[in-house]
């Protein structure tokens, strides 16, 4: 894969992943998607220009520990949910005989309601964000190494500030503000993409004449 294809598929991801968060262009996550997928094989073919497998495998296992983060997350939400709603519903609705479908004709009576009642539910929830947190700080530690390796190998700088601020975004998604500081990084990370330029030729040294 050439170079300039190789950049402008990875600015163009970068771009979707930036844009993407915007509400009414998101498309539940699609435009993000497709902006991932954008630059995952430009960092593949990137890796393979500059021959550093870092660059993408770093990428590749930042990504994986995502997915399994979120699936993690998903399962624990779903046993939270699970072990806790069945009383925090009939603490609601002191009337209900566990039919799931009169649910809509009683009137909730929030007097009952305690810290006993709302705390498994509440702790529950506060596991499955921490179970989110710590797996996006190790998921951006990886993608910062990514960036650091393509940085060093292309001499861009931008590489390296958008992986660092990835990495802070994740760690401070607990004040909210990482948030905006990963959206940040992906902008610097489009910059980044499109500075992009090929490798100077290494001169050729002359064979030595016969005497």
């Amino acid at each position: 894969m050439e170079i300039q294809t190789t950049k402008a598929l990875g600015g163009i991801g970068a771009i979707l992943m930036f844009i993407g968060v915007i509400p009414y262009i998101s498309y539940f996550g699609i435009i993000e998607l497709i902006g991932l997928i954008l630059v995952m094989i430009s960092l593949y073919g990137l890796a393979s220009y500059y021959k550093e497998t870092g660059i993408f495998n770093n990428a590749l296992y930042g990504l994986i520990i995502g997915i399994v983060g979120g699936v993690v997350a998903a399962v624990a939400l779903f046993i939270a949910v699970l072990t806790s709603l069945t009383d925090f519903l009939y603490a609601v609705f002191p009337d209900w005989n566990g039919d799931w479908t009169a649910l809509s004709g009683l009137t909730p009576n929030t007097s009952n309601l305690t810290l006993d009642t709302i705390g498994p539910f509440i702790a529950g929830i506060v596991t499955v964000l921490v179970i989110l947190w710590v797996f996006a700080i190790v998921s951006a530690f990886f993608i910062r190494r990514s960036f650091g390796a393509l940085s060093a190998k292309s001499g861009i700088g931008y590489f390296s500030i958008a992986g660092l601020l990835i990495l802070i975004g994740a760690i401070l998604t607990i004040v909210l503000i990482g948030l905006l500081l990963i959206w940040i990084g992906f902008l610097l990370l489009a910059v980044a993409f499109f500075s992009l330029k090929p490798m100077a030729a290494e001169p050729t040294t002359p064979a030595p004449q016969p005497t």
